[in-house]
């Protein structure tokens, strides 16, 4: 079946290691669009965080999508909600009380980008967070707590070694409460239960008519493993683990020899 829509994850994956997207990924990108594919960007990061890049690539209007914030929402690149799956201010104070007993640092996003901490010594990867999503970071003292609000998701962001220390402890006491992903090495990732990068896109395709085979998908990590299982066609880069290689239908390059656009070379020519 036809292709119609293809979903690719930022990090990594359309953007190389020095984060630009190259001219080869960018004119394979709107060649697909000129034939009339949806490009969905398909990230963890909120919209604000996508914006950049969906003006480069030139993805506008209100009939196109980006699935954010690891599937726990579905919008419009206008903001327009098409699937919402968030946390509560319960849950801000379990994963709390978790990172603070296990000295881990800790920010929470709330559905309009904005990134809370209570941490007083922020971490510098809460701050490269903030600074990739274009948001400001705003510190809670006690007055602020406890919050009253929805969240996203909550993130522990800490060195690679701390949170390997801690991930099997975390999900053992929480894992069936929550989906509980790694999406960067030092990103370990808390949200609803229903929130991941697979059932953003069945939002999707309910929204737009879809079915799973005209879908592709191209991602590089743990939580693109839920996009890989929803999609017709699961696409990983030639710089994901192995495990995420096994998991797709095929394996592109890596990101750093325009791995997407030898991808959708490649749909494109199906």
């Amino acid at each position: 079946m036809t292709i119609k829509a293809i979903a690719i994850d930022i990090d990594d994956t359309l953007l190389n290691s020095k984060m630009l997207v190259t001219p080869a990924v960018k004119q394979q990108i709107q060649r697909a669009m000129e034939q009339g594919i949806k490009v969905v960007l398909c990230s963890g990061r909120p919209l604000a965080g996508l914006i950049p890049f969906l003006q480069e690539l030139g993805i506008r209007g209100a009939n196109q999508y980006v699935v954010t914030y690891n599937g726990a929402i579905t919008q419009s690149v206008e903001g327009k909600i098409i699937g919402k799956h968030l946390l509560s201010a319960d849950d801000f104070d379990r994963i709390q009380a978790f990172c603070d007993q296990h000295q881990v640092h800790f920010n929470a996003l709330d559905d309009c980008s904005r990134i809370y901490t209570s941490n007083q010594q922020i971490s510098w990867h809460t701050v490269r967070q903030a600074a990739e999503n274009q948001a400001g970071i705003q510190v809670l003292s006690s007055q602020d707590l406890p919050i009253r609000f929805p969240l996203a998701k909550l993130m522990l962001a800490d060195e690679p070694e701390k949170l390997d220390s801690i991930k099997t402890k975390l999900r053992l006491l929480f894992g069936d409460r929550y989906y509980i992903v790694r999406s960067q090495p030092y990103f370990l990732e808390v949200l609803n239960r229903q929130a991941d990068k697979g059932r953003g896109l069945t939002d999707l395709m309910n929204q737009l008519g879809l079915e799973a085979s005209e879908l592709a998908g191209i991602g590089d990590e743990a939580n693109d493993l839920p996009m890989f299982a929803t999609v017709g066609t699961a696409i990983a880069m030639g710089n994901a683990r192995p495990e995420i290689q096994q998991a797709a239908d095929w394996v592109t390059v890596d990101n750093d020899h325009d791995g997407v656009a030898v991808a959708i070379r490649r749909l494109l020519a199906e």
